[in-house]
């Protein structure tokens, strides 16, 4: 996807163009000041979501930046009525369409405005709006056939993996380290924690959330990352810090949850 809008990593700048807070439900906010609060033995969670079920194509064409389908609503309504009733400290969310409708039912529930977080923004795809579905299908089918190496190079004309890899590590990186997380060691995932017992919500994508869980979970990236970590859509994804002898490490307790969701409306 084209990125829509100029904003730094940390979600302080709202996006404009395809991402118009006019266009999307729900008012829209900057991400609040890190607020102190007193310790606590609750373990820090940060809950991934991936968007819902998002409408590529309409009439044969290709669509960018596409809204959800009906079944994506209906995921994204579930989903709302799974987590409205738990605590987050912070919901922020990616600029792109679909991420924005899929926690519009969430921020509506809960009453909260919708936080924008830029660094959350999937892999950029070369522009395809208005062409046939076969240009793209052509153009990922051609990317799986490629030596694994050559597949860090991402599709022509698109963000390369590496360079989305990058980006959201250095996305996640500084995330944490505005809300007191920095990382204590370079050759173990081990992590300070000045506040903790806070809960987080990110509402983003499958490739975003599968980097995130590498970053924190310390493990190597590999250029297809959103295949190593299946997630559906509307799904949900929890990691949770547990305490070490440094200071605290991350575990993945739950991959891809869509207990939420009837078997119909469980697609990825």
């Amino acid at each position: 996807m084209n990125p829509t809008g100029n904003a730094d990593w940390t979600g302080r700048v709202v996006p404009t163009g395809a991402g118009d807070p006019a266009e999307a439900p729900g008012p829209t906010a900057e991400v609040p000041p890190w607020p102190m609060v007193p310790a606590t033995d609750v373990p820090t969670e940060i809950v991934f979501v991936r968007h819902g079920e998002p409408e590529w194509v309409r009439g044969g064409l290709n669509v960018d930046d596409p809204p959800l389908t009906e079944r994506g609503e209906r995921q994204a309504q579930r989903l709302a009525e799974r987590l409205s009733g738990e605590h987050f400290d912070e919901i922020l969310v990616s600029p792109l369409q679909r991420a924005r409708q899929t926690a519009a039912p969430l921020l509506r529930a809960t009453g909260r405005a919708e936080v924008l977080a830029p660094w959350l923004q999937e892999i950029r795809n070369p522009v395809w709006h208005g062409t046939p579905v076969q240009r793209a299908e052509e153009a990922f089918k051609a990317d799986r056939a490629k030596a694994a190496h050559l597949r860090w190079e991402g599709l022509d004309g698109g963000e390369s993996v590496r360079d989305f890899v990058n980006r959201i590590h250095q996305g996640m990186g500084l995330f944490l380290a505005e809300r007191g997380i920095d990382r204590v060691r370079e050759d173990l995932p081990v992590w300070s924690e000045r506040h903790p017992g806070r809960r987080i919500l990110l509402v983003a994508h499958a490739g975003t959330n599968a980097v995130g869980f590498g970053h924190l979970l310390g493990l190597a990236p590999v250029p297809w990352e959103w295949e190593r970590f299946v997630l559906g859509h509307g799904s949900l994804s929890r990691v949770e810090a547990l305490p070490t002898g440094e200071g605290i490490t991350f575990s993945l307790t739950r991959l891809s949850d869509v207990e939420h969701l009837d078997s119909e409306l469980r697609t990825r």
